[in-house]
């Protein structure tokens, strides 16, 4: 079985490129939409606690099972912990053969990243080129290098209470050459953008965005709210875009749209990138992707970072199950 650790996916990522990455993560994760029918889909199985939740999140195809397990704590980095930390495995149905165990809050990150670009080719006007983010934290940078992977991103304006986490933003992105506008507070940030992205960390029904702040034409990535009783924006807001969800029976229990009726109008995006539903309809219209992701997206970083593992001959390959001479002979394991 391959191991990937943390290093292993850094150096995967380097040897490829963040662009590059990106692009091959965005085209695999297509495709997969394309093929929506053909996975197993459940809502994520959630444990909560006060301090935060656990949860496990599978799916499979005619070929591969995988899940992840991953915990989202907000107040983690009180103890210089992430606030999300995450383990993924990928197995081979034919046998049940577990292939692949990878670290996977880096791969969160970047998946995060690339759905939300992936989203965006459909539901952002094609010359969008200012973006918003509210929150600067551990997905920032993430978020913003994805979207200038389809977009050609010339403006970042940004706002987080936390000056620190803002202040460390602007020192890993500042490299990448856009022009950055560190904002005073989020209706700030939000005026004049083409895309805004909405990731903060605090499990609780936040208003971030209002109806106000909302300008003709803006594609909304709501990207933080992503568990019973969080979401970060007004119910007016949702109920003045065209919403579209991942999946509709997990976006119901965790995404925005648990503020409004169950017959509130949303279209599943594989059903746009299938040709099946219409995207955005005009320059004019205010799109929403209530993202709360969704298991099909780890499959996808698995499936690639495997495939680019193999290629690269990274990781390290470790006898997690007993290789025996007889199938059937388990106990000659203790003595050989």
């Amino acid at each position: 079985m391959l191991i990937l650790d943390v290093y292993d996916i850094k150096t995967i990522v380097q040897k490829t490129g963040f662009k590059d990455f990106f692009l091959e993560l965005i085209d695999i994760l297509e495709n997969y939409y394309k093929n929506w029918d053909n996975f197993d889909k459940m809502p994520r199985i959630a444990t909560y606690f006060p301090y935060g939740v656990l949860e496990l999140m599978p799916t499979s195809d005619e070929e591969f099972y995988a899940y992840k397990y991953v915990t989202g704590h907000p107040r983690n980095p009180n103890f210089n912990k992430t606030t999300v930390m995450a383990t993924g495995q990928l197995s081979e149905i034919k046998t049940g053969e577990p292939l692949l165990i990878s670290e996977m809050t880096l791969l969160t990150a970047l998946r995060t990243g690339a759905t939300s670009a992936m989203a965006a080719k459909y539901l952002a006007r094609k010359n969008s080129h200012i973006l918003c983010l509210i929150g600067t934290g551990a997905q920032s940078e993430f978020q913003t290098l994805a979207f200038d992977t389809l977009f050609n991103i010339k403006e970042i304006r940004y706002f987080d209470i936390d000056s620190k986490a803002m202040d460390k933003y602007q020192k890993n992105i500042k490299k990448y050459g856009f022009n950055l506008s560190q904002c005073k507070n989020a209706k700030e940030a939000v005026r004049g953008a083409d895309i805004v992205t909405t990731i903060t960390a605090d499990k609780k029904n936040q208003t971030i965005l209002t109806s106000d702040m909302i300008e003709e034409g803006m594609f909304i990535n709501g990207v933080g709210g992503d568990c019973p009783g969080k979401t970060e924006m007004s119910k007016d807001v949702v109920e003045m875009s065209s919403v579209f969800v991942e999946y509709l029976p997990q976006t119901k229990i965790e995404g925005e749209i648990q503020q409004v009726s169950d017959d509130f109008p949303t279209t599943e995006l594989h059903e746009v990138i299938r040709g099946l539903k219409e995207g955005r309809k005009s320059d004019e219209e205010v799109t929403l992707f209530d993202s709360v992701g969704f298991a099909i997206e780890d499959f996808s970083v698995l499936k690639l970072v495997y495939e680019l593992a193999k290629k690269y001959n990274i990781g390290k390959e470790l006898d997690l199950i007993p290789i025996m001479k007889d199938p059937k002979d388990l106990f000659v394991s203790f003595e050989d």
